[in-house]
């Protein structure tokens, strides 16, 4: 059974979907893919278990405490491929960022193209860090949720950033 919830966070407001298996989804509201693959207008406005144990782990987050994101249970979705560079892009610490090719090399390094586009359709925003993803010459390209946003998540786990709204 499916429930959503919106988070105010200091750079927009976010969807949490979760599932009865963990966190579905975690999208800035009116991002590219927002809700792709879920009906989110069908989906009941209700806090789970799953939605609170997110919502605590955005404040932490957005309190420079960078909490690591296995303490929400993730319920990924997607091709064993996608899965793969899910997995993989959680293994990149929290502060510290990697290029598409970098990111392909042990899942297949002849699929940078491929990777970069399960990046882009990443349904776990921020907890699945693809905002730490960066082109080959080390700039920023793309973020669903718009370069902005990949520049202020990127600046605050490599500082102490201070959010002003």
């Amino acid at each position: 059974m499916l429930a959503k919830s919106n988070y105010q966070s200091p750079i927009g407001e976010i969807t949490i979907l979760s599932s009865s298996n963990g966190l579905a989804g975690l999208w800035f509201v009116g991002q590219a893919h927002y809700g792709a693959n879920f009906k989110l207008n069908q989906v009941p406005m209700r806090k789970t278990a799953v939605i609170s144990l997110t919502a605590h782990w955005l404040d932490l987050y957005f309190t420079n405490q960078h909490p690591e994101a296995q303490i929400v249970p993730l319920d990924l979705t997607g091709t064993e491929f996608q899965q793969r560079v899910y997995r993989a892009l959680l293994q990149i610490p929290s502060g510290k960022t990697c290029t598409y090719q970098q990111l392909a090399r042990p899942i297949n390094p002849a699929a940078v193209r491929a990777v970069a586009n399960a990046v882009a359709n990443n349904p776990i925003s921020i907890i699945i860090p693809c905002h730490r993803i960066l082109g080959k010459n080390g700039k920023l390209t793309g973020y669903a949720g718009g370069l902005t946003r990949k520049k202020l998540l990127l600046a605050h786990e490599q500082t102490d950033y201070k959010w002003t709204t």
